[in-house]
């Protein structure tokens, strides 16, 4: 079964707030759906973490590389667009436009083969995964309102993040915003704090962070998220032993290399690659399995769209000791371009898809709302 083409669908309109301190537009294009076209006329789907115009220029400079390849053999085609572009921008564009071409692949080979990647993946330790709700943080009156009602829709487990949080110097602050996301979900459902230290010039440092953590750990808060900048190896080594809370860390990184150092030196409890920009599920696979060596977690990180999602679902099926999932809270790149959506059980778990591939179907009609060159994905 040969690549025939690859195409790119920049997703546009609705993109999510990030609370990035320079905030993205909702014109702006953050992530990129991506199709892969076969002979045989199966087509796989995946997502990009990265602006449209960059996942597009990436597919021209990777052609050579991909046409008429094999695309029932992921892991080998992605690893030598990998091998044969390091030159260019290792971790890069192109990983990320690689990241959905992998997903992708691993899509078709379920839909080729009639099971779910997650199989594929080496086996199925559960059916179901426990998402925790991905919200920004806001001021503390309305920080409760916000998960009251995500809590109502049957969240069992959020994580709040950036927005004011660490970037006033009000400790006071940022207490009353844990404190109000704590009132309004209760004491039962799980709660993570994310400082967002990957935000342009993050002027928190190793003290911030230590007395912070401090803080939450007397709201039972289950991991401390980015406390500081995202490079800051040693200082997250010296937080993690003076840290009550797991401290938790790595979605800008990318490739299984750049995490080894991290794990090597102790600097998470908690790893988290994102597979739409770190290189895909084949990628994402691999960390994961290093990072299970070194005794530390690894759940996804999930700021992306449905198929991201999916792909997520599928490696929690995989992975022994993985039960959590980021969702974002009411975006329309997850809600809204599936064919159908998901859907929490009465647990407040989502069920893993079982059908071939990933599992979901796009929705043309849905796509086709936030991005005009949706058609692209479903042309064969």
């Amino acid at each position: 079964m040969k690549i025939t083409r690859i195409t790119a669908a920049p997703l546009l309109g609705e993109s999510p707030k990030g609370g990035w301190s320079h905030e993205i537009r909702p014109e702006d294009s953050v992530h990129t759906l991506i199709a892969v076209h076969t002979s045989e006329g199966i087509t796989g789907f995946g997502s990009a973490f990265t602006n449209g115009g960059l996942v597009e220029a990436a597919l021209k400079v990777l052609e050579p590389l991909y046409k008429d390849e094999n695309a029932l053999e992921p892991e080998r085609v992605t690893e030598k667009l990998n091998q044969h572009t390091f030159w260019m921008g290792r971790g890069g564009t192109l990983t990320h436009a690689i990241s959905g071409i992998d997903i992708a692949l691993w899509d078709i080979c379920g839909k080729a083969l009639g099971q779910p990647v997650g199989r594929l993946l080496g086996g199925v330790y559960r059916t179901r995964a426990k998402p925790y709700c991905s919200l920004l943080m806001e001021e503390p009156r309305q920080m409760k309102d916000v998960v009251q009602r995500f809590h109502a829709q049957g969240f069992r487990a959020f994580k709040i993040g950036w927005g004011p949080f660490g970037r006033s110097d009000d400790a006071k602050l940022d207490e009353a915003i844990v404190r109000a996301a704590r009132e309004g979900i209760g004491d039962a459902a799980e709660l993570f704090v994310d400082a967002g230290g990957s935000d342009a010039y993050w002027r928190q440092g190793l003290n911030w962070a230590v007395r912070t953590a401090e803080m939450l750990s007397q709201y039972n808060v289950g991991w401390f998220e980015e406390a500081l900048r995202p490079d800051a190896l040693e200082d997250h080594c010296e937080l993690r032993r003076r840290s009550k809370v797991p401290i938790a860390g790595g979605e800008v990184l990318t490739r299984r290399q750049t995490f080894l150092p991290w794990f090597v030196k102790g600097a998470f409890d908690i790893v988290q690659p994102d597979a739409t920009k770190v290189g895909g599920i084949s990628e994402q696979r691999r960390i994961a399995w290093m990072a299970d060596e070194f005794g530390i977690r690894y759940v996804g990180h999930g700021w992306n769209t449905a198929l991201g999602v999916a792909a997520d679902l599928q490696l929690a099926a995989a992975m022994p000791n993985t039960e959590l999932v980021e969702f974002i809270g009411g975006s329309p790149y997850v809600d809204g371009i599936l064919a159908t959506p998901f859907t929490l059980d009465k647990d407040g778990y989502l069920p893993i898809p079982d059908a071939p591939g990933l599992g979901v179907a796009l929705d043309p009609d849905k796509v086709g709302h936030y991005s005009p060159k949706a058609r692209e994905l479903f042309v064969r």
